[in-house]
């Protein structure tokens, strides 16, 4: 079986869950599935080379965004392969995702990334889209901005990014700026920054406020099967 370190949460619940006993390393941030029995190497920003290349893998599984390049030149210095994907949309994701489960030996795309396919696939338009503002950090105010992928998934969700056109992918942005961006809705997941009812709506001045979770809204996995249905109720709820 082949041997895998994972350094994203995503990808560590993928290959956990489609292929069983695989996984010998991931992250501290790596929290699904419940009860996964893995070595922890260290944090996304400051894994421990030393403690992954004991390890042993076959192979490292990364990505463009989450890691830095310096440490995974330094695991590719110590002979350890690296696979990096980049993930910026839901056609992309879909497909990294079958490549690194193919890399870790599955012999076959599993059933659960058919089945996310079809549910993003099954959604019809509900109505105008809505302009929202997408904060992801508070102190200071941090947004979606271009190219991103949870951007992606709330686009075909029908909620359109008012900061989709912006230079930066995480903007920071003044408050002020953002109250003044035209939106009819602010979106607030609760990673990575935890928003809540009672911290984050209430910078918005009564703007419609829809609370989702994170884990729904920007892990490209298993989750994504059920994403469609989790993120369109809270929107619909925001809204009501």
């Amino acid at each position: 079986m082949t041997r895998v370190v994972s350094l994203v949460p995503s990808l560590t619940e993928a290959v956990a869950v489609t292929a069983p006993g695989a996984l010998v390393g991931r992250t501290d941030w790596c929290t699904h599935p419940e009860g996964l029995d893995a070595p922890r190497i260290g944090g996304t920003k400051n894994p421990d080379v030393a403690a992954i290349v004991a390890l042993r893998p076959d192979l490292v599984v990364a990505n463009e965004e989450e890691n830095r390049p310096d440490d995974l030149a330094a695991l590719r210095a110590a002979g350890l392969d690296v696979l990096v994907t980049e993930i910026r949309g839901l056609e992309q994701a879909l497909r990294e995702l079958d490549r690194v489960l193919r890399a870790c030996g599955v012999p076959s795309r599993p059933r659960w990334l058919d089945e996310a396919e079809a549910a993003w696939a099954a959604l019809a338009p509900d109505g105008p889209p809505r302009r929202a503002v997408v904060p992801v950090w508070r102190r200071p105010w941090m947004v979606l901005g271009r190219d991103t992928f949870a951007g992606d998934l709330l686009a075909r969700l029908g909620v359109a990014n008012v900061y989709a056109d912006h230079p930066e992918r995480y903007p920071r942005v003044p408050l002020e700026e953002l109250r003044a961006a035209g939106a009819d809705l602010v979106v607030l997941p609760d990673e990575p920054y935890r928003f809540t009812a009672d911290d984050g709506p209430e910078a918005f001045d009564g703007l419609p406020a829809a609370l989702v979770d994170g884990r729904y809204l920007t892990w490209y996995g298993p989750s994504l099967a059920r994403a469609p249905e989790v993120l369109g109720q809270a929107l619909r709820a925001a809204v009501r």
